[in-house]
């Protein structure tokens, strides 16, 4: 069954038979012919009407015309309020909500409560010293909370209060705050020279020299690689490498000097700001970086201001040291000590003994195991490792606190002695043979020597006996970075 609908059409053109084409308004589908005697009188090419559409498989046919409609001029509806007439003083109202039974009246007659003697017993109509009375009672409003009547305490008025009847502010306890340590700067070189040694390269010469400060010769063969992986997918002849990585390898020292000039300005122009990280790198490069003797004194005033710079930081670490210490951060302190800026300074015997001592005063039987864990961690990269003892230990150490001394036990030999775990040799602390007797990665252990023929291997001499091993020097480091 089909169902006619209302769309808006539009006349296209007029034929000579009376039929006129139309289509949908504003598209181009769906489009067709009607007969001219469904449209209104004067309708012409271009008007839009209302037409009743019908469509089918066979298209879309309209089976009556509406004339468009006309402009409207009829005023907008309006409401009409239709209020009472009142007068000024009943233009707002207020509503008050009904007193309750438990609401209290205004108090104000009954003036200041300071101005009123203080109550005895029997004052009051239930004031006859009964427990829990509002007068007598020690537990009533009108009784003191101690069991002695309110009389006893002095009135309100006589209490110790502000200049203006107030009670006195507390003073506020303020933290210091923890000062900011500025961040170091890092190296950010210029390119004066390095432009200045590519420009007086030939136009051919520049490329590689690019390739050779991006990466070095290494860069310079991967390019060429791949511009021979490209030929040969074109069908072009490939390019040989030993012609090209010569060029690289002649331009090497002088690309590498410029760069580090480069660097080295950069570091003067901030040497007592610089991280020393950067300021490091770019005083051991010295070594191939600096050819002529300008830059040779470069580099002397370099490793003048590095030296000069260390121990100002050396200086500066050891008094954060020993401020941590001071405020009770054993955790802060053990993992400064393990981070030199001089590397293989000791730490000051004083100091290593006030941070062993700290250390083991945070080790005790009331300490909770994530607690021991923290401290743990931090003292098994610290210098004074091997002399820390606990002060006590739990009596029953959790399984977490076991496996957090076993995880560490080989650095911290004393710690892992109080709880009886055996710390593992400096053998058993590499990697060892796989199970079954074949060492890891097909290697034997480090120590023995193939056998003839490829047989056995040989053993590895005894270990030395205690004595000796006590008399000969040991390979532990002073300290730890």
């Amino acid at each position: 069954m089909l169902m006619s609908r209302r769309i808006d059409i539009e006349l296209t053109s007029t034929r000579e038979d009376g039929t006129w084409t139309w289509r949908a308004a504003g598209a181009k589908q769906p489009k067709g012919v009607l007969n001219g005697a469904l449209l209104p009188s004067g309708a012409a090419v271009g008007d839009a009407l209302r037409a009743d559409v019908e469509t089918s498989l066979d298209g879309t046919d309209v089976l009556a015309v509406l004339a468009p409609k006309g402009k409207s001029h009829r005023e907008p509806e309006r409401i009409e309020i239709i209020a009472k007439a009142v007068k000024d003083d009943e233009l707002v109202t207020q509503v008050l909500a009904k007193r309750g039974r438990g609401d209290r009246g205004d108090r104000g007659d009954r003036g200041d409560r300071r101005d009123r003697p203080p109550r005895r017993d029997g004052d009051h109509p239930r004031g006859d010293g009964r427990p829990g009375g509002r007068a007598g009672g020690p537990g009533g409003p009108g009784g003191d909370r101690s069991g002695g009547p309110r009389g006893d305490r002095p009135p309100r008025a006589d209490r110790p209060t502000g200049e203006q009847g107030e009670r006195p502010e507390r003073p506020r306890r303020e933290r210091p705050a923890a000062p900011v340590k500025p961040k170091a700067k890092r190296l950010r070189p210029g390119r004066t020279h390095r432009k200045v040694a590519l420009d007086a390269l030939a136009p051919e010469e520049q490329v590689i020299a690019e390739q050779v400060l991006r990466g070095g010769v290494p860069a310079v063969r991967q390019a060429v690689d791949k511009m021979n992986e490209e030929a040969k997918a074109a069908g072009r002849p490939e390019v040989k490498h030993e012609p090209l990585l010569a060029v690289a390898e002649r331009l090497l020292p002088a690309l590498r000097s410029a760069e580090w000039r480069d660097r080295a300005e950069a570091a003067v122009a901030d040497l007592e700001e610089l991280d020393l990280r950067d300021l490091r790198s770019v005083v051991v490069a010295a070594e191939t970086g600096a050819k002529d003797d300008e830059s040779r004194g470069l580099a002397a005033r370099l490793r003048e201001g590095l030296a000069l710079r260390v121990d100002q930081e050396q200086s500066a670490w050891l008094a954060e040291i020993a401020e941590t210490l001071g405020d009770g951060r054993v955790v802060r302190a053990l993992r400064l000590s393990s981070r030199p800026p001089k590397a293989g300074a000791p730490l000051p015997s004083d100091m290593a003994a006030k941070l062993s001592d700290a250390a083991s005063a945070a080790l005790t039987a009331e300490t909770v195991s994530d607690r021991w864990a923290t401290v743990l961690d931090a003292l098994s990269f610290s210098p004074v490792r091997l002399t820390v003892v606990p002060t006590s230990k739990p009596e029953n150490p959790s399984a977490e606190l076991v496996a957090a001394i076993t995880r560490v036990a080989g650095r911290i030999p004393k710690v892992a002695e109080a709880f009886g775990i055996e710390a593992p040799t400096d053998g058993a602390r590499r990697r060892g043979p796989r199970p079954g007797g074949k060492p890891a990665g097909g290697r034997p252990p480090k120590g023995t020597k193939p056998g003839p023929d490829g047989g056995a291997p040989i053993p590895p001499p005894p270990p030395v006996p205690e004595a000796a091993a006590a008399e000969a020097p040991t390979d532990e480091p002073v300290t730890e970075a």
